[in-house]
């Protein structure tokens, strides 16, 4: 891949791997699959504005993608998180020597190849530029200070995995949250199914997860990074929603410490009321290969 060399060797196996999507018969990887984006699905509707308009532009060709995603980066006049005016960029534009974060950074130019993982990537940064922002100045700031090596750290890896596979879990009551450290899926899920859309509800973030969701599996699991809203949030309209979660997560994201894997609750996203027709009943969750029990002791790091 021309320019990929040099880049953070993990971050490429990641984006490489992810972009593969499932296999065709005898063996042969099936095509990037734009058409097969269902955006009446719960996960996806929230997306779906944008979504739908990249989607048929997908379809022509990857020079018509980037520029639907360059014409609304124009109009929007996001920044990434040092504070360089968003762009996209076909992946052989990287130039040699260069890093895909430390290239983001420094010029706001994100190097995207024509597939679902990287046009889901896209569409995170148009739905929580602000998050997308406070991860990407995260992660450079982590790299300045360690530089790269075959030891990560903690807190690259953790917000690697936000990137990639998070959800966010909005709840306003503290049982929501209580019920999903705890793996207690059955108060989660079947005695606290009437609290979904009154007391918590989730986001999907990570541009992974959403690629993997176009093809969905009952195993499908997320990482949740769990979110405190106020009563009133359920109240406001899907708009204002991301717009206060974008906040809120990000502030937390830039004031935190050291962050690791504890941070986020695994979270089967199929289970989610609504999400799934084989959900309605309580014998859907009686799958211990998907809702596994689990033992943790409650993560001390902060969250919103």
């Amino acid at each position: 891949m021309p320019g990929a060399a040099a880049r953070d060797s993990h971050v490429n196996d990641r984006r490489d791997v992810a972009a593969r999507g499932p296999l065709a018969r005898g063996g042969a990887v099936r095509a990037t699959g734009f058409a097969d984006i269902d955006w009446s699905t719960p996960w996806f509707s929230p997306l779906a504005a944008r979504g739908a308009r990249w989607q048929r532009a997908a379809l022509e060709s990857p020079a018509a993608l980037l520029a639907e995603m360059n014409a609304d980066a124009q109009v929007c006049d996001f920044t990434t998180g040092r504070g360089a005016r968003l762009a996209f960029i076909a992946q052989h534009e990287l130039p040699a020597g260069e890093r895909y974060e430390a290239h983001i950074a420094a010029t706001g130019r994100v190097p995207t190849r024509h597939n679902l993982h990287d046009f889901f990537n896209a569409l995170s940064w148009f739905q929580y530029p602000r998050i997308k922002a406070a991860l990407s100045a995260r992660g450079t700031a982590a790299i300045d200070a360690l530089g790269v090596g075959p030891t990560r750290g903690s807190t690259r890896d953790a917000l690697t995995v936000f990137d990639e596979n998070a959800v966010l879990f909005a709840c306003s009551h503290p049982a929501r949250a209580a019920a999903l450290r705890a793996f207690d899926w059955q108060a989660l899920f079947v005695a606290g199914r009437g609290a979904w859309g009154a007391q918590c509800e989730v986001r999907c973030f990570g541009h992974a997860l959403l690629e993997k969701l176009v093809m969905p599996y009952k195993a499908c699991t997320a990482h949740a990074w769990i979110v405190e809203v106020p009563d009133v949030y359920f109240s406001w309209d899907v708009a204002a929603r991301d717009a206060w979660l974008d906040d809120s997560v990000s502030r937390a994201l830039m004031s935190a410490g050291e962050l690791t894997g504890r941070v986020f609750a695994p979270l089967p996203v199929l289970g989610i009321p609504g999400w799934w027709p084989t959900n309605e009943a309580p014998s859907f969750y009686d799958d211990r290969s998907v809702f596994r029990a689990g033992r943790r002791a409650p993560s001390s790091q902060p969250q919103c």
